[in-house]
């Protein structure tokens, strides 16, 4: 059984879609076994709290300097003995002592197709604006492992998602959460957990 630590910054909408597709059996051999956010008033924490999972507030602010706080999220972690780190709208960037120490072991979902409107700045609702501002017909959304850089490592699944007329940014990135990113997220830990997705020279290669 993989052990899933989910980090959150917010709502926890990602999460969800997590933890309903376990229950459907959408996602299998997996479970969310953890839950972390750097906000403490994230409502993530309660939705792990109605799934009795085990949840805690890890924040920069409580920690004197960055490389404690980096130390405490890799600690709380390991504790749990976590399989598969998922960023699930985590607004903090993941230091290289956390990569390292999960090599293709850390995966993100990022709403746009990639390599498009993606990197440094691009997060949140900066990402359908930029969308929306370059008037781009076709958008999405991609689940990647995550490396040293941003947004850079290998992408895993990828889902287009149509922008149309009179969208706003709120309405776009409702459209890419409902139509790609909760479903190829959840996919995509599916297939990790099952032992069908392997990294090759870079790049993603999946066994259906």
């Amino acid at each position: 059984m993989l052990k899933l630590g989910v980090l959150v910054s917010g709502g926890g909408t990602n999460l969800q879609a997590i933890l309903d597709a376990v229950e459907s059996g959408r996602i299998t051999n997996a479970e969310v076994s953890l839950v972390i956010s750097n906000n403490a008033g994230a409502y993530a924490l309660e939705r792990a709290h109605m799934h009795e999972i085990p949840a805690v507030c890890i924040s920069p602010k409580s920690y004197e300097s960055r490389d404690e706080f980096h130390k405490a999220l890799l600690s709380e972690l390991q504790n749990h003995q976590i399989d598969l780190v998922v960023l699930a709208g985590f607004l903090v960037a993941v230091p290289p002592m956390i990569v390292g120490a999960y090599p293709n072991r850390i995966i993100n979902i990022h709403p746009s197709l990639i390599p498009s409107f993606c990197g440094t700045g691009f997060y949140g609702l900066r990402v359908h604006e930029g969308v929306l501002d370059r008037g781009v017909k076709v958008t999405g959304a991609t689940v990647h492992f995550v490396d040293a850089g941003t947004d850079t490592g290998p992408i895993i699944l990828q889902k287009a998602v149509e922008v149309q007329e009179g969208d706003t940014p709120e309405i776009l990135q409702r459209r890419v959460m409902e139509q790609a990113e909760w479903k190829i997220l959840p996919e995509a830990i599916d297939l990790i957990a099952n032992g069908k997705v392997m990294v090759e020279n870079g790049k993603v290669r999946i066994s259906r």
